[in-house]
């Protein structure tokens, strides 16, 4: 099979590989979509820092050497265990996490937090290949009459669901949300889907804080040198009752300190390239709720993900263009230089 392999900072290859072989409780799946993220722009600009690709055995995994990445991934089954979910020929979407069932995390449901989570695409071979086994319990059905490129976008959203659940968002919270990248749009699709709540969006002016208005936004704010003052001007002079920080860049985090109100919730899901400096006496004195999130929570936010694509028009917002898997590199580029506004998804099936 075709697969991209990923050895290094601006090294992926497009190899022949062997079709993987299913294991007990795996399903062998043909990859019908694979979605490209920011990780992998990341991991493309100058990794690896996540992906397994060391001499040294990842210490969940045990992977080492070059990667097939891919972690957004939906396929068909062409092969089924004794006894499986599923039948050939099913569509289903990748939860791309594996989780052990046992350990603490886990009993408490957080499956994400698994002492033992791994992820397809990260820490073993992942979905940007014509075929991919993987654990069946990561696998949701995909429903009837939603189409392959929405199904694609499941994964992602997924991430966005869960990130809404630990806002902890509530009918009548005054919203910001700083950042309406990707992911940051997703999460405006979970906080929208969730909660009758006032959210203002704050990012760049352009085709981002655009996408924003038409998915629901009540206002758009432009950043600015005085993005505060105008947040707060256009919110409450006391500050919104939550606000997300979905950029991860500089100086993101000390402004979501100061637009929020005091006994009210910040949720950080960007990652910031260096650790920021944070106020921790305003966060103290002013009794503020720091939160984070990570990744999604597989029984709780993949089905409602698949089911929530099939009502909005996020596939129409979001997906920027289709390739196949030669043209990975250089969309590689192009994502890591920041040209592109929507997703990429990848078809192994198409030719170069």
């Amino acid at each position: 099979m075709k697969a991209a392999v990923y050895y290094g900072a601006h090294d992926v290859r497009i190899e022949e590989r062997p079709i993987p072989s299913r294991g007990d409780g795996e399903v062998l799946l043909r990859v019908l979509r694979s979605g490209m993220c920011g990780t992998d722009a990341t991991e493309w600009r100058s990794g690896p820092h996540l992906f397994a690709v060391g001499e040294t055995p990842h210490p969940v995994s045990g992977h080492t050497g070059p990667l097939i990445f891919g972690h957004e991934f939906i396929g068909k089954v062409v092969e089924a265990g004794p006894g499986s979910t599923f039948a050939v020929g099913d569509r289903v979407a990748s939860g791309a996490g594996v989780w052990c069932g046992e350990c603490p995390r886990c009993l408490e449901g957080r499956t994400n937090l698994c002492w033992s989570y791994r992820t397809l695409g990260l820490n073993v071979d992942g979905g940007m290949a014509e075929f991919v086994a993987a654990p069946e319990k990561m696998f949701a059905p995909i429903p009837d009459g939603l189409s392959l490129d929405a199904a694609g976008l499941s994964q992602p959203l997924a991430v966005g669901l869960h990130a809404a659940r630990r806002s902890g968002v509530a009918d009548g919270d005054r919203v910001v949300l700083i950042g309406a990248g990707a992911i940051g749009t997703f999460v405006l699709a979970g906080i929208l889907s969730m909660a009758d709540a006032e959210v203002t969006v704050v990012d760049f002016a352009g085709p981002r804080l655009d996408r924003a208005a038409r998915l629901g936004a009540k206002r758009i704010i432009p950043t600015s040198d005085s993005v505060v003052a105008d947040v707060l001007e256009a919110v409450h002079p006391r500050g919104a009752d939550l606000v997300i920080e979905a950029s991860g860049a500089p100086g993101q985090l000390a402004n979501a300190i100061r637009m929020v109100r005091s006994g009210g919730t910040i949720l950080q899901v960007g990652l910031p390239a260096r650790p920021p400096e944070v106020d921790i006496h305003s966060l103290v004195i002013r009794e503020i709720t720091l939160r984070t999130t990570n990744a999604h929570v597989f029984a709780q936010d993949l089905a409602p993900a698949l089911q929530l694509l099939a009502h909005s028009t996020l596939v129409e917002e979001l997906l920027d263009s289709v390739h196949p898997l030669d043209d990975i590199p250089g969309q590689l580029d192009l994502l890591a230089a920041g040209q592109i506004e929507g997703k990429v998804l990848i078809d192994p099936s198409l030719s170069a």
